[in-house]
Parts: structure tokens; sequence; C-alpha cells
């Protein structure tokens, strides 16, 4: 086989691989909304209190009451009787291709809200405080380069998770 017979054929599968995976996205992201935009997938976390805990008397808890018409929430018992879990999804679709990315790294992603609000609406359920980690030592300290990009992601770390 010749090299361009080899990018041929490599191209031809990437191809298939790609209208594979959006066939795919298109089913998991469920029926179509109104527009006929796809809806969102909801993002979980399980927490560690019953139901009636988690959301008393039908109310949201704040972080996510904080979002408004933003997002659509649910609680419902964890599988294997594991506490409860809180789930939510936002109500419109999601950003794709070049807005998703500009909003990920400007920190306006909509997904990204929704994951911190499940996140600090689990640590106020069950610790009573959104706790926070704060790595940086006492004092004033030389920037080095390395520490400059640790220190970047660590701002940014607030709406992905963790380092």
């Amino acid at each position: 086989m010749t090299r361009r017979a080899i990018g041929t054929a490599v191209l031809a599968v990437g191809a298939g691989a790609a209208a594979l995976v959006r066939r795919i996205q298109r089913r998991v992201a469920g029926p179509a909304g109104a527009a006929g935009e796809s809806r969102s997938r909801w993002r979980a976390v399980t927490v560690n209190r019953s139901p009636q805990d988690v959301m008393p008397d039908n109310r949201v808890p704040a972080p996510l009451a904080a979002l408004g018409d933003l997002v659509e929430v649910q609680v419902r018992p964890a599988p294997g009787d594991k506490g409860s879990e809180l789930r939510a999804r936002l109500r419109g679709p999601e950003p794709r291709g070049a807005a998703s990315a500009a909003a990920r790294l400007s920190g306006d992603d909509p997904r990204q809200q929704v994951r911190a609000a499940l996140r600090e609406a689990k640590q106020l359920i069950e610790v009573g405080e959104v706790l926070r980690v704060d790595p940086a030592p006492h004092g004033r300290r030389k920037l080095t380069p390395t520490g400059a990009v640790v220190d970047a992601a660590t701002r940014r770390a607030g709406g992905e998770g963790v380092l």
C-alpha cells in the first residue's frame, strides 16, 4: 500500500468515527426541546442524607437556587440506599463548538456553574459550610514560572473541580 492510500484510509476511518460519535451524542442527549434543540445532560452528586434532608419542602439548595431558571433540579434516592442523588441540568442547550471552548476559557460556561453549584450544595448539606482549599503559603513568596502556572490553574479549578 502506498502512503497516499494509507492516508486516504485513515481519513475515511476518522470521518466515520466522527459521524458515529455525533450520532451517539444526539441519542444520549435525549428528546429535542421546544425549539428542536437537544437538552442538556444531567449532572449529579450523591449526598449522604435522605431526599427530605436534601430538599426540605421541595426547596432547592441555595447554590442551585442562585442559578434561578437556568437549571432544572431533581432529588431522588441514590442507588443501593446510599443517601440521595441531587441532579441538575441546564434548561437550554449546552454550548457547543467554538462557543463552548470560549465560554470554558473565559469562565462563563454554564456547565461549570452547574457543577460548582452541585459541589457547594453537597458541602452545605453534609458539612454545613462550603469548604475552601487555599494552599497558598503564609507571607509572600517569589513567583517562579512553574508556580505561576500552578497558581493560574488553581484559580481556574473552581469551575471544573480541584487539581
